[in-house]
């Protein structure tokens, strides 16, 4: 079950564990049971009265069960980088709290999955861990099986307040009450070391 995520230190272990019960499937040029992510990148972006705030992480995982349709996301938190250094410094110790949270994670299904082809327009359903928080939410995205990868691209709004993530008063101008963040995924089939 993808629920043993929570027990689970990181993507590589999960990926042996799952791997360990559906590697034995044959894999076809498309639809491998079991793909982990070969290539990351999640940005976010806020839009703010006095400043733009952004930061790119390029060492988020994922695991995606091409059988089901389920997949897992795990994002270290401390990788996000900012192009002012400061901004960082705060956004790890004052907002998000990486040493308390260091992780987010979000544990989806693909809604009505039914083993797609080509590029297709879809729908993800799970609980998106951040900050400590839980929250079940639908994000729209895109799925492309057309190369020899599987590419998963998302842009969705992230509330602050949902997820308890304060903003001092002194600094409220500076920091909008949502995020926007875009996520590109590219997988490749597991094999086993």
């Amino acid at each position: 079950s993808l629920c043993m995520l929570k027990y689970v230190r990181t993507v590589k272990e999960f990926s042996s564990i799952l791997c360990k019960r559906y590697c034995s499937v044959n894999f076809t040029k498309y639809f491998y049971r079991v793909i982990i992510s070969a290539e990351s990148k999640i940005h976010f972006f806020s839009d703010a009265p006095l400043e733009d705030i952004e930061a790119t992480n390029t060492e988020a995982r994922s695991v995606f069960d091409a059988e089901s349709g389920k997949l897992v996301f795990t994002v270290p938190i401390e990788s996000f980088d900012f192009e002012k250094k400061l901004m960082q410094e705060h956004f790890n110790e004052n907002y998000m709290e990486t040493e308390k949270y260091p992780k987010s994670s979000f544990q989806a299904a693909i809604n009505d999955w039914n083993k797609l082809s080509g590029v297709q327009d879809v729908e993800v359903t799970g609980d998106l861990t951040l900050h400590g928080v839980t929250k079940n939410i639908t994000i729209p995205g895109k799925i492309d099986f057309s190369d020899d990868r599987v590419v998963v691209d998302a842009v969705f709004t992230v509330l602050l307040k949902d997820y308890k993530i304060k903003i001092p008063k002194a600094v409220f101008m500076n920091i909008a009450e949502e995020v926007e963040v875009t996520v590109h995924f590219e997988y490749e089939p597991y094999e086993k070391g």
